[in-house]
């Protein structure tokens, strides 16, 4: 059993959101739908850190999720800023339930344990302009990170964090979250959001003693990416 990810898949089977207009999009749900079988097992999982559907409700959405739920493993969802049909957690597991789509679940304010990992994570945010709401979403959001992280000590595992918005990204740094990460003592970060050029100002590989990945779709060529076991371990718990 093995632990995947991929970011930012983008789907639209419900609503008319054609991606096939940005460069290197083209037939993508095609092309991850059979990276995805070539890669990964029943007893799998893979962690999909936002922005999966660009439906605004759930009633729109309910294809991208059959369309997830018929690919092999279980699948592990965060929020991203795309995800307008995000609701709380009782409406999404009811709309689970009532669907049929036991194979998908989600991470929010919480920890999820999977293949021997401990799986925590939040939505993050850009501090792109410096506005007040800004400082605002990013408390609340190093807010749900800590209650993710915490929810973590009743269980054992390596601790994996996985975010949407990159806490470094060029010159720029989220100090609220990367803060946390650090005083979780959290040694890897996979993130999202990041697509076509500004890969090439995200971060792959160590700040402060944190190994960042991005694994947007298009960026790992939508192909899911495995997440080996770390022969060194957190020391948090």
């Amino acid at each position: 059993m093995s632990l995947f990810v991929i970011g930012d898949p983008h789907l639209s089977f419900g609503c008319q959101k054609p991606m096939n207009i940005f460069k290197g999009w083209e037939n993508h749900a095609q092309r991850l739908e059979e990276n995805w079988r070539a890669a990964v097992g029943e007893q799998d999982t893979v962690v999909l850190p936002g922005d999966i559907s660009w439906a605004m409700n759930l009633r729109e959405a309910l294809p991208d999720f059959q369309f997830l739920h018929r690919l092999p493993g279980k699948k592990v969802l965060l929020k991203g800023n795309h995800d307008y049909w995000w609701t709380t957690q009782n409406k999404l597991e009811q709309f689970i339930q009532q669907n049929g789509l036991e194979s998908v679940s989600f991470l929010h304010n919480s920890c999820v344990c999977a293949e021997g990992f401990r799986l925590c994570g939040t939505r993050g945010w850009l501090f792109e302009n410096g506005q007040a709401h800004d400082e605002k979403i990013l408390a609340r959001e190093a807010g749900r990170l800590r209650l993710s992280l915490d929810a973590a000590a009743k269980n054992e595992g390596e601790l994996l964090v996985f975010l949407h918005y990159p806490p470094v990204f060029g010159r720029e740094v989220n100090q609220p979250i990367l803060e946390t990460l650090l005083e979780y003592k959290i040694r890897r970060v996979y993130y999202g959001h990041i697509h076509a050029g500004g890969c090439a100002f995200a971060w792959n590989g160590c700040y402060q003693g944190i190994d960042f990945r991005l694994v947007s779709s298009d960026f790992l060529h939508f192909c899911p990416m495995e997440i080996k076991k770390s022969a060194e371990k957190s020391t948090l718990f």
